[in-house]
C-alpha cells in the first residue's frame, strides 16, 4: 500500500509533519480529517505495488531503495535518544519516520512500527529487512530487548556504524589524491605520445641518418598507441568485467583473497583491517549478551576475506568442542601475533570483551597510520614515475637534434 508524507494542522492549530498509509491521496485526506487533522500538502513517498509494474521503474527502485549506512547510524542514534528519554518504542519510531531522508527508510520504519503494534518484537520486525539491517544489528537489538538495555544497545550500534564510517572515509580520502594523480598523469602521457610526439618526430623522417635507440623506441611506442589505443581500453574493460565475474565464483573468490593477502604492504593492511573489524564486532556482540558461537557465526561474514572467514569458522568449531579461541586463530597464521596473544590473555583473565575492544583500537589506528604512510610514499613515486617518462621523451626528441647540430658544425 502506498505511503504518503503530509504536512497538516491539528484542531489546536499545531503544525505537524508525518506519514500515513492509504490506498490513494483521497483516502489519505479522508483518514486525516476523520482524525481531526487538516492536511496542507500530501505527497507519495513509496508505493511498492506501483514500482513493480515496469522494468524501468524497477531499475530506479533498485537504486532508490538503498539506505546509506550514514543515515542508518543517524536514525539509530536518534532512536536511542528517544528511547532513553522515556518514549515508548512505537512512539519513537513514529516520531522518526518524517525525519528519515530516504523514502525507502520511511517505508521500512512505518512497516516496522505496524509490525510491533501487531505484536511482533523489534528484532523480529527488523529481521524482515536483511538488506538494511545486518545480522549484527538484529542480534544486538534482540539481546537488548531481552535484557532491557535497548537504549544502550542502540547507542553501541550507532557507535560501531559511526566508527566504521569514519575509518572508511579516512581511507577513501587518503587514497583519492594519489589515484587522481595517477589517472590524470596517465591521460597526459597518452595525449603526449599520441598527438604531441608524432608532430615533433615527423621532422626526423627527412633526416638521412640513423636515429638514436631512445628515439626509435619513442616513435614506435607513439605509432603503436596512435594506431591501437582503442585496444588498451577494450582490454582494460574486458579484464575488469572478467575479473569481477571470476571473483563471484567460489574458486575465484578464494584465489583473489589469497593473492590480496600475499601482496606486500596491501596484504598487511587488509589483515589489520579484518582483525580490527573482527575484534570490534565480536567484542560488541559479546558485551550485549550474544553467545560466543552465535557471535563467531556472525563475525565470519563481515571480515571481507574468505581465508580469514574460514579461520574464524575453524575457531568456532574448536570452541564448540570445548577448546579456546586463540589457539586455532594462531595456527591459521592469518591474524597478527599480538592480537592472538591479547585474545589469549583475555580468555585466561575472563576479560575477553574489553581486550577485544583494545585490539580493535590498536589495529584501526594502525590501518590509519599505514594508509597515511602509503599515500605519503605514493605521491612522490607517481611524480618520480612521471618525471622519468617525460625525461625519456625529452631525451629521445633532443638526441637527434644534438647529433644533427654536431654534423652541421
Amino acid at each position: 500500500m502506498p505511503i504518503y508524507e503530509y504536512k497538516a494542522f491539528t484542531v489546536k492549530g499545531k503544525n505537524v509533519t508525518n506519514v500515513i498509509e492509504a490506498e490513494n491521496v483521497a483516502s489519505a485526506r479522508q483518514r486525516l480529517r476523520a482524525a481531526q487533522v487538516f492536511p496542507v500538502s500530501i505527497k507519495e513517498v513509496y508505493d511498492s505495488a506501483a514500482k513493480k509494474k515496469s522494468r524501468l521503474t524497477g531499475l530506479f527502485h533498485s537504486f532508490s531503495s538503498k539506505v546509506s549506512s550514514a543515515e542508518l547510524a543517524l536514525i539509530t542514534r536518534q532512536l536511542a535518544t528517544l528511547v532513553g528519554a522515556g518514549f515508548p518504542l512505537v512512539s519513537a519510531l513514529q516520531t522518526l519516520i518524517p525525519q528519515a531522508y530516504s523514502n525507502r527508510l520511511k517505508q521500512v520504519l512505518s512497516q516496522i512500527k505496524d509490525a510491533i503494534e501487531g505484536g511482533s518484537s523489534f528484532a523480529g520486525a527488523l529481521s524482515q529487512y536483511p538488506d538494511i539491517f545486518s545480522d549484527i544489528y538484529i542480534n544486538m537489538v534482540k539481546s537488548g530487548e531481552s535484557s532491557g538495555t535497548l537504549e544502550i544497545v542502540l547507542n553501541r550500534l550507532a557507535d560501531i556504524s559511526e566508527r566504521q564510517q569514519a575509518l572508511s572515509h579516512k581511507i577513501k580520502s587518503a587514497m583519492a589524491y594519489p589515484i587522481l594523480m595517477f589517472f590524470v598523469g596517465t591521460l597526459i602521457l597518452v595525449f603526449l605520445l599520441t598527438y604531441i610526439v608524432p608532430t615533433i618526430t615527423s621532422m626526423f623522417d627527412d633526416m638521412d641518418q640513423v636515429l638514436p635507440l631512445p628515439t626509435i623506441i619513442l616513435i614506435g611506442v607513439s605509432d603503436y598507441l596512435k594506431a591501437y589505443w582503442w585496444i588498451f581500453f577494450i582490454a582494460a574493460f574486458v579484464g575488469i568485467i572478467g575479473l569481477k565475474e571470476f571473483i563471484k565464483t567460489e574458486k575465484g573468490r578464494y584465489w583473489y583473497d589469497r593473492v590480496i593477502l600475499s601482496l606486500p604492504l596491501v596484504g598487511g593492511l587488509i589483515q589489520k583491517l579484518a582483525t580490527g573489524r573482527f575484534a570490534r564486532t565480536l567484542g560488541s556482540l559479546l558485551e550485549n549478551g550474544v553467545s560466543l558461537m552465535a557471535a563467531l557465526d556472525i563475525v565470519k561474514n563481515i571480515v571481507g576475506n574468505r581465508l580469514i572467514a574460514d579461520a574464524i569458522d575453524n575457531a568456532a568449531m574448536s570452541v564448540e568442542k570445548g577448546g579456546n579461541l586463540s589457539k586455532p586463530l594462531e595456527e591459521s597464521n592469518l591474524f597478527p601475533h599480538i592480537s592472538v596473544q591479547m585474545i589469549k590473555v583475555g580468555e585466561n583473565s575472563g576479560q575477553l570483551e574489553p581486550m577485544l575492544g583494545k585490539i580493535a583500537d590498536i589495529y584501526e589506528n594502525e590501518v590509519e597510520s599505514t594508509i597515511s604512510s602509503m599515500t605519503s610514499m605514493l605521491e612522490p613515486l607517481i611524480i618520480l614515475f612521471m618525471a622519468v617518462i617525460v625525461g625519456f621523451i625529452v631525451l629521445a626528441i633532443c638526441l637527434p637534434i644534438f647529433e644533427m647540430n654536431m654534423l652541421v658544425g
